[in-house]
């Protein structure tokens, strides 16, 4: 696999780059670009990568990110596996701070949409009613050309500026301190870390993998994703946790199993330290909350 942690997205055309994805799985590389991003998942599961934020992400995943945040959508296993019933889709929309000229922000007049942008440097995770209406006009966007397009554009900046239906994804005061040299260590980390999340993570074998100590691996680690590399292992187990435990088909104690762990015990506290939330009282909150 080619890394591509410089994505480039620019339209040689438009002032903004309207994309459908569908695909078998997501771009498993990750990456970041110089572009504002709005995205939602249409189609398709797996654990998501915004900075130093990880979870588990599913259809209806709405996010608004600024520029140069590293991010990955990693698919599920199965989505790798050539299964013809399953594919990913998706559509966004990249564009840049002077996409309408250099100083279209800095006017009185758009002192909202420039708050949202500078919002947008820690990526926002989207819920509610905005949620619903962002991805409603991302679906409907392609039906507009020309100033038509533009304007209906600027009505979901409107109205995504407006809104307090929002998170922060990465945490107060996160930097981007990532190279393009850096590429190809850090995708072997997400790589192994996602085949073997499930067995005993060998820290030993891992840094070897990308040629330094454990000491320094675990400096580098944190230095450069603002967590320890362990704290970055149970969220990733949880966020697993998170979609078995939509799915529904197991019982709790086979969930900690099939996401890492060797005891309830365990699973039980880092699931609540993680998610602020008992396993149980989770999925009841999720099942109440798509009937």
């Amino acid at each position: 696999m080619k890394p591509l942690l410089k994505k480039s997205v620019e339209s040689a055309v438009y002032s903004f780059t309207l994309k459908e994805l569908i695909e078998p799985h997501f771009d498993p590389n990750w990456h970041f670009h110089p572009h504002y991003q709005l995205f939602t998942v249409l189609e398709g599961s797996g654990t998501r990568f915004i900075g130093d934020n990880i979870r588990h992400f599913e259809a209806g995943d709405t996010v608004f990110l600024g520029p140069n945040i590293p991010h990955l959508w990693q698919s599920d296993r199965a989505y790798f596996e050539h299964n013809p019933d399953l594919i990913t889709h998706g559509i966004v929309i990249y564009f840049t701070e002077d996409f309408l000229g250099d100083d279209f922000f800095e006017k009185s007049e758009m002192h909202n949409l420039k708050q949202l942008l500078e919002r947008g440097e820690r990526g926002l995770d989207i819920f509610g009613e905005t949620k619903e209406y962002i991805r409603y006009e991302l679906q409907n966007l392609h039906h507009f050309e020309g100033f038509e397009r533009v304007l209906k554009f600027l009505s979901m900046l409107h109205q995504l500026a407006q809104s307090t239906e929002y998170e922060y994804i990465a945490s107060f005061g996160y930097v981007n301190t990532h190279k393009v040299s850096e590429t190809e260590r850090m995708q072997k980390v997400h790589e192994y870390v996602m085949k073997h999340f499930k067995e005993e993570v060998r820290l030993s074998e891992l840094a070897s993998l990308v040629s330094m100590s454990d000491s320094a691996f675990c400096r580098y680690f944190k230095s450069r994703t603002n967590k320890p590399f362990f704290d970055f292992i149970a969220e990733i187990r949880i966020g697993h946790a998170c979609k078995l435990l939509h799915e529904g088909n197991l019982s709790i104690t086979q969930v900690a199993y099939e996401s890492g762990y060797n005891t309830i015990s365990n699973f039980n506290r880092q699931f609540k330290e993680i998610t602020g939330k008992t396993p149980l009282l989770y999925q009841k909150e999720y099942t109440k909350g798509i009937r």
